[in-house]
């Protein structure tokens, strides 16, 4: 995550738990290590999100995958962790399918993606937060608005989500992984149920869960980050190499870039000083790692 302007951030290791400040001259620095994390398989520390100069961080831990609020001690330099705060814990975890991407909506509310954690019909049941995405307030109460009364969930029916962004008019996207034969970009309507497991990719209308906006087989695509620049959504993908891009007014089409240039792509943000910012994902044992690996890319974006 952008820290500012100045092409300062803070980015997160998910293994070694640590949460790194990259500064605009290329130089990382520690920032602080987050405790309790319990990292193998898919889980560890995973998604990060600034809000009021807090740091939110999403991580995997003994008894479960939680959220947490670190207050931002120090500036550009010299940043530094407070003490934890912890928003909501307990949520589902294993080896895979943890979710673990957060992000802050236009309407000033934390949405989380959680994983099916490997139960797949969980993703179905209402009063289980695995395969859901969950909307709730800063300090992690359960909005009054949200769908279904007294619960955190926002929408359901998901496998594992992995990148959340909003356009200019606040319509919601959301990426998510397949199983073996659909990836999706989905529309995110509150109360609405996407259909895993009874359904992958589209088909579902009939009953009564909604398509997603545009699919891809599993291994042209897995997409992960995602990130909204000018209603453009640019989604990162992991097996298919390539970075897409998806006009917000027209989500059912897609311009590829850098396919095969890069290797696996996890994730994607909107740069300082109009360029975009993507992460390299080849040295997991999934990916043929290059000289540098894993790194950071900045490639410049014209805006119309």
């Amino acid at each position: 995550v952008l820290t500012g302007d100045d092409g300062d951030a803070l980015v997160s290791e998910r293994d070694s738990a640590r949460v790194l400040e990259l500064r605009s001259d290329g130089t990382t620095r520690q920032v602080g290590t987050i405790d309790g994390v319990s990292h193998g398989g898919e889980g560890g520390l995973l998604g990060l999100a600034l809000h009021d100069d807090d740091l939110f961080v999403y991580s995997t831990a003994d008894d479960g995958n939680r959220i947490q609020r670190y207050e931002l001690t120090g500036d550009t330099g010299s940043w530094g962790l407070g003490e934890a705060t912890t928003i909501i814990d307990g949520l589902p975890k294993n080896s895979f399918h943890d979710g673990g991407r957060i992000a802050f909506g236009p309407d000033d509310m934390l949405y989380a993606s959680v994983g099916d954690a490997g139960a797949s019909t969980d993703a179905q049941d209402e009063d289980s937060l695995a395969g859901k995405i969950l909307r709730l307030t800063p300090d992690g109460d359960v909005p009054a608005d949200n769908p279904i009364n007294g619960s955190p969930v926002w929408s359901l029916g998901h496998r594992n989500v992995q990148g959340m962004g909003w356009s200019s008019d606040g319509t919601m996207f959301a990426s998510e992984f397949g199983e073996n034969t659909h990836d999706e970009l989905n529309v995110i309507e509150p109360g609405s149920n996407y259909g895993w497991p009874e359904v992958e990719g589209t088909g579902g209308e009939d009953q009564g869960f909604v398509d997603p906006v545009q699919q891809w087989s599993t291994d042209e695509a897995s997409p992960s980050g995602l990130a909204v620049v000018d209603d453009t959504v640019f989604v990162a993908n992991l097996r298919g190499e390539v970075l897409r891009a998806v006009p917000a007014d027209e989500p059912g089409t897609a311009t590829e870039y850098f396919a095969g240039d890069f290797g696996r792509i996890r994730t994607v943000l909107e740069g300082p000083s109009d360029t975009l910012w993507f992460v390299t994902n080849n040295t997991d044992g999934r990916g043929t790692p290059s000289s540098g690996d894993d790194r950071i890319v900045s490639v410049p974006f014209t805006r119309t």
